[in-house]
């Protein structure tokens, strides 16, 4: 009788302070969207307001708080500090992308419209404005080339500065260069812009020309490139070029073959930053282009016309014809930079070194 009583199992209560707590069922945060949802219309309806900016704001308040009191009571506060800290995050999440999924949707719905074969393979000659018809072929064949010379000019540029910078660089010099890269991140298009008409155009006596606008967009390119290859190279462990110093290659020969290989991808990336940033650039390519409704295929003579540009004027004019076709350039604009990007990361992908056996 003694022996069943002490072989028998004995369940014991988790006691306050222990290391075994209740926990929220997995599906608790998808319950409480959907409350903070629903609540959050519901307010908005019973208050009056049409906006949904203001239903998805008074959402995501509920969210939050519905999420702290909920784990406040049944896991702790402590637990449910890090839930909202989480929750936070999932709310910035949500208001970064929702306006980034609405223009996407409004520029492709539009866009569709009038984007075909016939709109990418002519251009706005003979048509007017305020006319149907035309295409964007003319401004993106500007854009490919103004944007292809800019990065030709800038990519090696920025490259080297940073190489100098992280491998390099030191003293007073380096501190110069650092100051001055600082000081162009925060150029305004229009200040590289007006320093190239001033001195390409009005002492040098040049006309308007792609090259011009090229070398203007190669300007605000280059500190987004210097910037985001200084910090990739950094992030290169120094072991790797210590152990190619200690074979006896050259510190010239370790930074081509060991460094830059193993930073290649993030290096790709700040190339595609920076080509992202001069591609939707209007300012100085009106400054420096003019735009032209005719093809020009000679970067270096004459007007020529862009994507951005483009759109600018065809919005300007305001007519149905004329909106719709830049909602269609608009989109072949975000084309345009998504096929840089998949071209820049396949590269970046056969190029960089195979760690797999």
């Amino acid at each position: 009788m003694s022996h069943a009583i002490q072989d028998r199992p004995v369940s014991v209560a988790p006691r306050r302070g222990s290391l075994s707590h209740a926990r929220l069922p997995r599906w608790t945060p998808a319950a409480v969207a959907a409350f903070s949802i629903a609540a959050g219309i519901g307010i908005g309806l019973a208050a009056g307001w049409h906006s949904k900016v203001q239903w998805g704001m008074i959402a995501a308040l509920l969210f939050v708080l519905t999420t702290y009191a909920v784990t406040t009571k049944v896991e702790g506060s402590r637990q449910a500090k890090d839930r909202v800290a989480t929750s936070l995050v999932w709310v910035c999440f949500v208001l970064a992308v929702v306006p980034l999924l609405s223009l996407a949707w409004v520029t492709i719905s539009k866009g569709m419209e009038v984007l075909d074969m016939y709109f990418l393979t002519h251009s706005m000659n003979g048509v007017l404005d305020a006319e149907a018809g035309g295409g964007v072929y003319h401004a993106l064949l500007g854009t490919i080339e103004q944007v292809g010379i800019a990065t030709l000019i800038a990519a090696p540029i920025g490259l080297l500065t940073a190489v100098y910078l992280v491998e390099y660089g030191g003293g007073k010099l380096a501190q110069a260069v650092t100051f001055f890269v600082d000081v162009m991140t925060g150029i305004p298009s229009i200040v590289a812009g007006l320093f190239i008409l001033a001195t390409w155009n009005l002492m040098l006596g040049f006309g308007p020309s792609g090259f011009a606008g090229a070398m203007a967009l190669a300007i605000l390119m280059m500190p987004v490139v210097v910037r985001s290859t200084e910090e990739m190279l950094k992030l290169v462990p120094n072991e790797l070029r210590e152990a190619s110093l200690a074979l006896g290659i050259p510190k010239w020969r370790t930074i081509l073959k060991v460094v830059l290989p193993t930073a290649i991808g993030g290096i790709t990336t700040g190339v595609m930053l920076a080509v992202a940033r001069i591609t939707g650039e209007t300012a100085p390519v009106l400054l420096l282009v003019f735009g032209t409704k005719l093809i020009n295929p000679n970067p270096f003579e004459g007007a020529q016309s862009s994507l951005p540009l483009y759109v600018y004027e065809q919005y300007a004019v305001g007519t149905d014809a004329a909106v719709s076709r830049a909602w269609a350039a608009a989109l072949v604009l975000i084309a345009f930079v998504m096929i840089l990007n998949l071209v820049a990361r396949g590269i970046a992908r056969w190029k960089a070194p195979k760690t797999g056996r």
